[in-house]
C-alpha cells in the first residue's frame, strides 16, 4: 500500500474542487492517460475500480481528474484506458479520450499503456493507474519535470512493502529497477508517471515486447537496462497517495479526505 501521512498535505485537492480549470500561465499541460481498463477483482466491487465512489462524493477517476485540472487546466486532453464494463467509464466521464483494451480480462497495464502510448499525440506524456488516490500537491511537485520534458516516476521513500513495485537507483541517482521482486528497494513507485517525448518511441518498443501478464513497469526496466533510457525518482512522500487494492486501501483514501474537508474552513479562514 502506498500512502503518506495526510495530515501533510494542504487544501489542495479542496481548491481542485473549486478552481479547476485555472492553470498557472508557466505550467504546460501534458498528455495525459489513465489507466482504468482492469477488473479490480481484489476490490470486490461491481463497478470498474476507477468508479468507486469515495466520501466526498466523487469517484476515484473524478478525484484524480480534479486534480490534474487543477494544476494543469481544465482543457487538459486525458485519455482513459478502458475495458471492464468500458461503457460504464465512458458514460462516467464523456469528456475523455478513451483507448481501449479488448484483451482485459488476459493482459496487464504493459499492454493498456502501450494501446495508449501508441495513439498519442507528439510529445512527453503523464500517465497513472487509476485506482490511485492522492493529493494534486503531487502534479505542482512534477510540474518543473513536465515543462523540462524530463522522463521521472514518482516514489514513496517512506514504506517498502514485498508486494508492492519498488526501485534502485544507478550511481547518477537515476532508476536502475524498478518491479515488485526488486531487492533493497529504496521506496515504492506510487503509479504516477512521466515519459519524455524522445524517450517515448523507446518505451514503446519496449512495452510491446513485454508479456501480457507484465506490468507497465518491466517495460520501463528493460527501456533503462538495454536502451538506456533514464527516469528520474520524484520523491513524493510528503504527500498522500494510497493505491485501492483492497477495502482497508479505500478506507485510509477515505480517511485523508475526511482530514482534508474537517481542514477546509481553517483553510479559507487563512
Amino acid at each position: 500500500m502506498r500512502t503518506a501521512d495526510p495530515i501533510l498535505t494542504g487544501g489542495r485537492d479542496r481548491r481542485s474542487r473549486t478552481a479547476a480549470g485555472r492553470r498557472p500561465a508557466d505550467t504546460r499541460a501534458p498528455q495525459v492517460v489513465i489507466l482504468a481498463a482492469g477488473m479490480g477483482t481484489r476490490l470486490g466491487r461491481k463497478l470498474p475500480k476507477p468508479l468507486t465512489p469515495l466520501m466526498d462524493g466523487r469517484s476515484i477517476m473524478g478525484q484524480q481528474l480534479d486534480g490534474v485540472r487543477a494544476v494543469f487546466g481544465g482543457s487538459t486532453a486525458v485519455t482513459a484506458v478502458v475495458g471492464y464494463r468500458a461503457k460504464a467509464v465512458m458514460r462516467a466521464q464523456p469528456d475523455l479520450l478513451f483507448a481501449f483494451n479488448p484483451d482485459f480480462a488476459t493482459t496487464n497495464t504493459s499492454q493498456s499503456l502501450l494501446r495508449a502510448l501508441r495513439s498519442s499525440q507528439p510529445g512527453g506524456v503523464l500517465w497513472m493507474n487509476g485506482d490511485v488516490v492522492f493529493d494534486p500537491a503531487v502534479l505542482d511537485h512534477a510540474a518543473p519535470l513536465v515543462q523540462a520534458d524530463e522522463s521521472f516516476v514518482c516514489v514513496d521513500t517512506s514504506t517498502v512493502a514485498d508486494e508492492e513495485v519498488k526501485y534502485t537507483l544507478d550511481a547518477d541517482g537515476f532508476v536502475r529497477e524498478l518491479s515488485k521482486t526488486v531487492v533493497g528497494g529504496l521506496g515504492e513507485a506510487v503509479g504516477i508517471n512521466y515519459v519524455a517525448a524522445a524517450d517515448k518511441p523507446v518505451l514503446i518498443e519496449h512495452l510491446a515486447a513485454c508479456a501480457d501478464s507484465d506490468y507497465f513497469e518491466r517495460g520501463m526496466e528493460t527501456a533503462i537496462q538495454q536502451a538506456g533510457l533514464r527516469f528520474r525518482p520524484l520523491d513524493i512522500s510528503r504527500f498522500s497517495a494510497v493505491e485501492i487494492d483492497f477495502a482497508d486501501d479505500l478506507a485510509r483514501a477515505n480517511t485523508w479526505l475526511g482530514s482534508r474537508a474537517a481542514l477546509e474552513p481553517l483553510d479559507e479562514l487563512a
